[in-house]
């Protein structure tokens, strides 16, 4: 046995066993334990699908990865993972579903996975079982379908051997210590007793480089071992199995088998099993489970089944399968599988550890195993994967969260499952939670809320009463008019916009300077200056952008963005910690609940400000001279002490005023009654984020991301090349291997592009966009993304993908609102 290795993988899953794969096959000395047999925990109970439907980027990447592995498994390992390529047929029954099919058929198409559309008289020609007079039409991905979970994870773990790996069953961990350069593990062997799986006295160690956790349902034991938190619970999910359907039995005699069935609007997934059916729901009201761990005397084991629960989704199979009325029941399901508060699991280092990694929250765990193995791989070995793993970093949820929220919210996730997936979805559990001190003042005003990081923000005003759970849509939904008003009241007047869920750090000490300098890859700024700049991975893309605020010779307040503080917090103190040595002592502080921001921008900003600041000379206390743009200022307005940083998310005159956040509620009256004689407006998130694509302002996690450097971002004056930083050197033998353009576009008169569609030459993708929306300023379309270096010339001539339709598009020049910034440096 070995007692030394570069990796070991805790948990003998099927995404354990695809992570150890992987490993092993990169060359790294590899070693998975398990605490009882290979797939013991959700693996054996699983149905074992592979859809490769999914909304997010990462996601369907890894799902694609999954499914093209698995085919090529059994050439390796001779173990036949028993794969059935059946297909997936995805029904609709309404229009908003078969739009929604239309926007994931541009996520396909960006990830190069096939798909077709089928109408509802040629699914009827193909699978006559299936009624039909009541769909629209369907999905079709011809290429996956469903595997046996037990046979391809043990697939995987032969592989995993074969490369080198060695796997341990019965064996338990007890412990972590971290050394400062490796972990060294307790663990004990597990014995058999009374049908139970017992600790036994015998422990022994192993040191290893990096561990990784994919403990599935134990996920809150790994917690605890840890002292971290990991928002992974288990919810229930069931299945039934049917006896044999004749009349499906009879149809089989001359044809192949059925494609995985998926009646998205009866919430439920079917395929064959030996001439019958089984039905999956994700029902309304199925619990979370174990949220404080796995009883000792759980192993291989199911709940009971709760028919009445499932009755509608039951009933609604008959319904699509006539033929299956009269067929019984033959076996049921009822186990645990892991889900996260968005459905996306935690993949990525863990937080606060070193060499830590965490492959947790699976709840398609058969599907993604493969690709997570392969890219988390990637990420452990070559410093970075190939795509932007930054959606599943398990650091997207801050030591806020707790038990209570993790279980509300995964079974909220479990039951949306089949829900449609708007682009504007905001859901409702475990709201408000978070808020700032004026909450209440702006949900009067008619404020519709979205969750960011925990924090409910105003995602646009509209009149009391309003609902916006109706309002949603593929399309322009009834929120729509209403972000324009506000986009225009920036643009000719002024708005207000909350953004107090901004990250803020206090970065100071004696080494806080040489740091920074280090660390980012701006110039840093003068005392009462500020920069805009970028944080990279050691592989040279797009870690975290900062403003940075420079209030004193080694004090800085650095902001970034909200929905990122423990992502963002967690590298820079690491890397501070790295460099400590180096550079001297360095202090750093989430100060980001203790100040409030407020935006206020447009033509009337500085008016507004001039009626409530306090100076000894107010007239010229904001103008150019005193208070140029770039700069930060300490003012008052009226009683209220404000950190004022002359910048405009929105590319309008304006300032971020930073205020103690006691002191909110004060500043709110303060402005709102000032603003009202010029014309002031309270804006949201939406309008905000149309707004910033006029300027061309990049955001993190949509134009920016670790599978870009910020030379292909177009950042190029933000990077000052005459000095050396952080992925300096990677960054630079990079190259440029795609560019960040903007794009006015001629699209639907009804739809506008969401950030996820593909952009087209010829009939060809040559690029992707990462953010979309309507340009007020234009009166158009507006989108950003990448496209190959050779068509981000402006004029070039595209094509966007929008409802299964090519649009007309065109590159323009970077900040085609207001280009020379004239607007931003008004004086007054």
């Amino acid at each position: 046995m070995k007692t030394h290795v570069k990796a070991l993988v805790v948990g003998g899953g099927a995404v354990g066993c695809g992570i150890a794969y992987h490993l092993a096959k990169a060359g790294w000395e590899t070693l998975l334990v398990e605490r009882d047999e290979l797939t013991s925990g959700s693996t054996w109970h699983a149905a074992g699908l592979l859809p490769l439907f999914n909304m997010g980027y990462a996601t369907t990447h890894i799902h694609k990865y999954s499914v093209d592995f698995y085919k090529a498994l059994e050439a390796e390992t001779g173990l036949n993972a028993g794969f059935a390529v059946v297909g997936n047929l995805r029904m609709a029954q309404t229009a908003a579903r078969m739009d929604e099919y239309m926007l994931y058929s541009s996520v396909a198409e960006t990830a190069g996975v096939y798909h077709e559309f089928l109408t509802p008289a040629e699914i009827r020609a193909r699978w006559p079982l299936v009624r039909t007079d009541d769909l629209l039409g369907a999905l079709f991905h011809p290429q996956d379908g469903y595997i046996n979970p037990a046979d391809v994870t043990q697939a995987m773990a032969k592989g995993a051997r074969q490369h080198g790996a060695e796997i341990l069953r019965k064996v338990q961990v007890q412990g972590y210590r971290w050394t400062g350069s490796e972990w060294l593990v307790t663990l004990c062997h597990m014995a058999e007793k009374g049908g139970n799986l017992v600790e036994t006295p015998e422990t022994f160690e192993i040191r290893a480089e990096h561990v990784v956790t994919a403990t599935g349902n134990h996920a809150q034991r790994t917690a605890r071992l840890l002292g971290i938190k990991i928002p992974a619970i288990p919810v229930e999910h069931q299945f039934i199995v049917t006896e044999p359907d004749p009349m499906l039995v009879e149809w089989r005699k001359a044809n192949p088998e059925h494609p995985v069935l998926r009646d998205a609007d009866a919430k439920w997934y079917v395929r064959e099993e030996r001439g019958g059916w089984i039905l999956g729901p994700y029902e309304r009201g199925a619990p979370a489970r174990f949220a404080y761990g796995v009883p000792d005397s759980f192993r291989a084991d199911l709940f009971p089944l709760d028919l009445e629960r499932i009755e509608t989704e039951y009933l609604s199979m008959i319904h699509r399968l006539p033929s299956s009325e009269s067929v019984g029941l033959k076996d049921d399901f009822n186990g645990p599988i892991c889900y996260t508060p968005d459905g996306n699991p935690l993949v990525g280092p863990a937080p606060g550890l070193r060499n830590m990694w965490l492959a947790e929250g699976f709840s398609f765990g058969i599907t993604a195993a493969g690709g997570t193995g392969h890219y988390l791989a990637q990420m452990m070995v070559a410093g970075e994967a190939e795509i932007d793993m930054a959606s599943l970093d398990p650091k997207r949820y801050g030591s806020w969260m707790t038990t209570e929220y993790a279980a509300r919210k995964n079974e909220e996730c479990y039951e949306h499952v089949f829900v449609l997936h708007h682009p504007d979805e905001e859901r409702p559990a475990c709201r408000p939670l978070r808020t700032s001190p004026a909450y209440d003042r702006q949900k009067a005003r008619g404020a519709q809320f979205g969750q960011v990081n925990g924090w409910d923000r105003p995602n646009y005003y509209a009149p009391l009463g309003f609902d916006d759970h109706s309002s949603r849509s593929f399309r322009r939904g009834g929120w729509w008019q209403y972000a324009v008003a506000e986009a225009k009241a920036i643009r000719e007047t002024a708005g207000l916009i909350d953004a107090t869920a901004f990250t803020k750090h206090l970065v100071r000490g004696p080494g806080a300077t040489a740091f920074l300098d280090w660390f980012t890859t701006n110039k840093l700024p003068a005392v009462g200056r500020i920069n805009l700049t970028y944080a990279l991975t050691p592989t040279g893309t797009t870690r975290t952008e900062y403003t940075i605020v420079r209030l004193g010779a080694d004090e800085y307040y650095i902001i970034s963005a909200g929905a990122w503080t423990a992502y963002d917090g967690d590298y820079l103190t690491k890397c501070a910690e790295d460099k400590a040595a180096e550079f001297g002592h360095i202090d750093i502080h989430d100060v980001t609940t203790q100040w409030g921001v407020f935006a206020l921008a447009g033509p009337k900003a500085r008016a507004i400000l001039r009626e409530v600041v306090k100076d000894a000379d107010p007239d010229t206390v904001l103008r150019n001279k005193r208070f140029p743009w770039l700069s930060m200022r300490n003012i008052e307005l009226g009683m209220c002490p404000v950190r004022a940083i002359r910048v405009a998310y929105t590319g309008e005159l304006g300032w971020e005023l930073h205020h103690p956040v006691e002191m909110q509620n004060y500043l709110f009256d303060l402005l709102m009654q000032a603003g009202e004689a010029h014309g002031l407006k309270l804006v949201g998130a939406r309008a905000q984020n149309w707004l910033r694509q006029e300027k061309s302002y990049r955001a993190f996690g949509t134009e920016l991301g670790r599978d870009a450097t910020p030379l292909e971002a177009g950042l190029d004056r933000f990077v000052d090349l005459g000095k050396g930083f952080q992925g300096k050197a990677a960054m630079l033998a990079t190259g440029i291997r795609a560019k960040c353009v903007t794009l006015l576009i001629d699209g639907p008169e009804d739809t506008d592009p969401w950030g996820k569609e593909a952009l087209l030459l010829n009939g060809e993708k040559v690029g992707r966009l990462t953010s979309g929306g309507y340009s007020v300023a234009f009166g158009r379309q507006i989108g950003m993304g990448y496209v190959r270096p050779d068509l981000a010339a402006p004029g070039t001539r595209l094509k966007v993908k929008i409802l299964r339709r090519e649009w007309d598009a065109v590159v323009t020049e970077d900040s085609p609102h207001d280009p020379e910034n004239a607007r931003i440096r008004a004086d007054g």
